[in-house]
């Protein structure tokens, strides 16, 4: 694998760092608890009042504990395993470890421009940036030909892009649903509490709904970066459809309501994202020369 030692710093420091900020907003106390606090749009908005999240509102808090949760018994672990495997020459363990970099930079992505100010924002701002070039190099060391080559014939390219394309078609009407009455009432959009703007939403629509369709014409063409996409794709979204689902028993949990559509949504996407990760670990065959490592 190409930059490999580079990669294996970069994951080795994500991994660490990850662990410790996650433990953090996860076991963090302190603070004078839940209070009211009247947003510069005049809407009531009850904080979170303790811990490392203490400034952010209660639902926020919720999701941002639930991801930590995720991200430490999930995401640091699949991290690890899969820059083991990737060092031995796996590409299993190479578009495992892909995958699971996407989640980091969208997960530390989110924390950097979403959350509160915090005494963790530059750890956060750190895991972003680690995240984004080990991703970036991990990308770069696929040969998309000889990577169709070894996924080979069982690979479910048609089902893989229809389901993109309802996920990613899903998530721009769910968004675009919430953003939609604001703009035309020129109100402030619901959900959005103390904070400035709605910066899922814009990651969301700039990033993952335009991926998700891309990935699947690419898929549907048969086109060999469609098959690294897809595949990447795929362990990314189910990393983060768990980090989702959490986010979803976290506010369910702590009193928030949560629209029908959501609970339903994500926890099924879910299921049907780790049914074509397993299948698709199932149909890669692994390179002739697996076990030596690359330069």
């Amino acid at each position: 694998m190409k930059q490999q030692k580079s990669i294996t710093i970069l994951a080795i420091c994500i991994s660490v760092l990850a662990a410790a900020a996650a433990a953090i907003g996860i076991f963090s106390a302190g603070g004078p608890g839940k209070h009211a606090f009247t947003t510069i749009h005049g809407e009531q908005v009850i904080l979170f009042g303790k811990g490392l999240y203490r400034f952010d509102s209660v639902s926020m808090a919720a999701q941002a504990i639930a991801q930590d949760v995720v991200t430490l018994c999930l995401g640091v672990p699949l991290l690890i395993v899969s820059i083991v495997f990737a060092r031995r020459g796996s590409l299993r363990g190479r578009l495992l470890l892909a995958g699971t970099l996407a989640y980091f930079l969208y997960t530390y992505m989110s924390y950097s421009f979403t959350s509160m100010y915090n005494s963790l924002f530059l750890a956060d701002v750190a895991l972003m940036s680690m995240s984004f070039f080990a991703f970036v190099l991990t990308m770069m060391s696929f040969d998309t030909r000889a990577l169709s080559e070894n996924i080979g014939d069982r690979f479910p390219a048609k089902p893989i892009a229809v389901f993109l394309l309802f996920l990613g078609t899903s998530v721009g009407l769910m968004w675009l649903g919430k953003i939609e009455p604001s703009l035309l009432n020129d109100t402030v959009p619901s959900g959005l509490e103390q904070y400035t703007t709605l910066v899922i939403q814009a990651m969301d629509l700039g990033f993952i709904v335009p991926v998700s369709w891309l990935t699947a014409i690419l898929l549907l063409r048969k086109n060999p970066f469609g098959l690294l996409l897809g595949t990447v794709v795929c362990m990314k979204a189910a990393t983060m459809l768990t980090a989702l689902t959490a986010m979803v028993i976290g506010q369910v949990l702590a009193g928030v309501a949560v629209p029908a559509a959501v609970c339903v949504l994500f926890p099924a996407a879910n299921a049907i994202a780790f049914v074509f990760l397993f299948v698709l670990l199932r149909t890669i065959k692994e390179p002739a020369n697996k076990g030596g490592k690359a330069a």
